[in-house]
């Protein structure tokens, strides 16, 4: 059946004069707007800002990696992202912790400098997701910080976001990492940044694991979650996809995880799969096998439109969370 044909039939059928219900009024009336002279049209929808996710395959050579990341930022820049996301250690993966230690430099050395260089040449806002930094205390401790660094268009750092979440993990026979034998945990987390695609929480990698700070930066306000990741081939092959997607759907953020991809060296293996998953759990992009980037429309109206559908941030209870086995009043 057509639902249209009854309604053109009702007004056809209806005896000269108002008909039932119609704003246009009396027939004289409608006459008289006939007589008008149309009225502009709306422009063109609203663009939605997009987004680049770069996969890379970062080595010990610091200068062979920039021109990798540096080739991705502008071949990004130009298909029109705002914004680009690059993953951890895009600056270098180094073969051993000494070596790791002997190349980092600090958030005002030459790299961070070539990189808001940039920024500013592609106006483009850059997330840089695993900087190996010399902090202020390098002198006295000897050891570094895992830093998010975001810069924005005009090549300002806007934000820095220290890992928190160290990743020390001994899967027999097959990983072994201690990140904690050489590198300093942050002390924060940092609020959500305004950027060109939404409000953007940051965090690093082995923090994905930690569903309390994905909620603390929504709560804060957050609308997209970020997680530079450079995951081994074991751990990302069972829990990749499904811990972001679980971050996406707990938080109703969109997340964008831009990963590290192949032989970093001899030694270490990427697992990659660089994605983007929006607020309802969905991958919306994602790379496939090599370096590369994929893109994402970043949909703030259907983000808001799914917190209201089921507003589960307004549902928490966090007077219970924490209270289990506690004497009653407590």
């Amino acid at each position: 059946p057509c639902p249209r044909l009854s309604v053109v039939l009702r007004i056809f059928l209806c005896p000269l004069g108002r008909i039932p219900g119609h704003p246009w009024g009396t027939q004289s009336q409608r006459r008289g707007l006939m007589a008008l002279p149309p009225q502009p049209m709306e422009g063109p929808p609203k663009l939605k800002p997009l987004v680049a996710v770069g996969q890379v395959t970062s080595t010990p050579d610091k200068e062979l990696n920039f021109r990798a990341c540096s080739g991705l930022v502008r071949e990004a820049a130009q298909r029109g992202a705002c914004l680009i996301f690059l993953p951890e250690g895009f600056d270098y993966i180094g073969l051993k912790a000494a070596q790791t230690l002997s190349l980092a430099e600090g958030l005002d050395g030459d790299l961070m400098g070539r990189y808001a260089e940039l920024a500013r040449e592609c106006g483009v806002w850059l997330s840089l997701g695993g900087f190996h930094e010399r902090g202020q205390d390098w002198a006295t401790t000897g050891r570094i910080y895992n830093c998010h660094v975001l810069l924005d268009s005009a090549g300002k750092l806007v934000a820095t976001y220290r890992k928190t979440h160290l990743c020390d993990v001994e899967l027999e026979g097959r990983v072994s990492m201690k990140e904690s034998s050489f590198t300093n945990p942050g002390t924060e987390i940092v609020a959500p940044v305004d950027t060109p695609a939404g409000k953007l929480g940051l965090s690093i990698c082995y923090d994905l694991r930690f569903p309390e700070l994905s909620l603390a930066l929504r709560r804060a306000g957050a609308e997209i979650l970020t997680y530079p990741s450079a995951f081994t081939f074991p751990t990302g092959s069972a829990h990749w996809e499904v811990l972001l997607r679980a971050r996406a759907i707990e938080s109703q953020c969109y997340v964008v995880a831009a990963a590290q991809t192949g032989q970093n060296h001899e030694h270490r293996t990427s697992y990659g799969h660089t994605l983007v998953v929006d607020p309802w759990g969905a991958v919306v992009a994602q790379c496939s096998e090599g370096t590369g980037l994929c893109y994402a429309e970043i949909d703030l109206n259907y983000l808001h439109r799914i917190r209201r559908e089921i507003p589960v941030h307004a549902h928490r209870r966090p007077d219970l969370y924490g209270t289990m086995g506690l004497a009653p009043g407590l």
